[in-house]
């Protein structure tokens, strides 16, 4: 049998075995791989029914601080009309060892067919007995700076400390300062340079944001932005983060949005992705419509999607279609 047989392909947070002649009788382990901190493994066993098993590798990382996992299992024929059954959505379930999730099967499967695993969440034991702590909920946004200097230029923002300028966004304004603006964007500080109406009028007119999205736009300039508000903001984060020349927000935005693809989002990724020349998350889109096959369960939006999409992009996406389908 083939290495191939045992290797799990995995891309942001999903996780997929492919299973080809699985005879009766049979035990077979996939080969670990990585997702969040830990090592994984998953276990199918064929006899009278189908037992699927997801487990974390023993290593002391696991014995000290044992996954606490949210996801989504399916299985998935991989021919014909692409039968599924999904288990039904796991949340926060700790799982040490190989009999902490056990799926047993009644329905025969014959054929070949896929183990599919969509994490939503990995948390770990929080070390002051608090609730659970998400891994991915950790974000590095804000910690190379002084914690103390964050929240006094914070406060300049949030309480208008000798502002000298007022951003306008589509639906109210703002107060900011000139100093700030200009150090952390070159287009901010070319406007100022120059004998624009910025400099004379004292405004910034950012049409193209809410104000909801111009405040967190700011609060991520002035070292004051929340996780929560991060995630939400992204998209519009990334389109002011690529209009003003902010790379570390422009990159911050690009690792973000590569954490979480999903049916729902990965073609408004794909098309953000190739408008903002971002090429991690585009790679990671295509593997995902095209090398999982997810493709096939968006049939409806995908078609929309090529109605308006850029004939660039679609031409690519066949491109990655075709050369998969040689691998067959």
């Amino acid at each position: 049998m083939s290495d191939s047989a045992y290797r799990v392909e995995t891309t942001s947070r999903l996780a997929q075995w492919r299973i080809d002649n699985l005879a009766s009788c049979t035990y077979r382990k996939s080969d670990p791989f990585k997702m969040g901190k830990w090592n994984w493994h998953l276990a199918v066993e064929k006899n009278r029914m189908l037992f699927i098993k997801l487990y974390p590798e023993i290593s002391n990382l696991t014995r000290d601080n044992p996954p606490i996992a949210s996801f989504i299992i399916r299985v998935i024929s991989s021919v014909g009309d692409r039968k599924a059954l999904t288990h039904p959505e796991i949340i926060d379930k700790q799982i040490k060892n190989n009999d902490d999730f056990v799926w047993a099967i009644e329905v025969p499967l014959t054929g070949k067919f896929i183990i599919d695993v969509e994490f939503l969440d990995l948390k770990i034991t929080s070390p002051n007995g608090g609730d659970p702590c998400s891994i991915w909920a950790e974000g590095s946004t804000l910690k190379n700076s002084d914690a103390t200097a964050l929240s006094s230029l914070g406060r300049m923002l949030t309480e208008s400390i000798h502002t000298d300028i007022i951003i306008n966004a589509s639906d109210g304004s703002i107060g900011a300062h000139r100093a700030v603006l200009a150090s952390r964007s070159p287009v901010f500080r070319s406007m100022f340079l120059h004998d624009l109406k910025e400099k004379e009028l004292s405004a910034v007119n950012i049409s193209d944001m809410s104000i909801e999205s111009c405040q967190v736009f700011l609060n991520y300039i002035y070292g004051n932005i929340a996780h929560d508000e991060f995630i939400t903001n992204r998209l519009a984060l990334l389109q002011a983060a690529d209009k003003y020349d902010i790379s570390d927000l422009k990159e911050a935005c690009h690792e973000s949005l590569l954490e979480d693809i999903d049916a729902k989002n990965v073609l408004e990724r794909l098309q953000n992705a190739s408008l903002y020349q971002l090429p991690k998350l585009k790679a990671s889109c295509m593997r995902y419509l095209v090398k999982f096959s997810k493709i096939f369960d968006i049939r409806e939006d995908f078609n929309s999607f090529l109605q308006c999409a850029d004939r660039e992009l679609i031409a690519e996406i066949f491109h990655e279609i075709l050369a998969a389908w040689k691998g067959f």
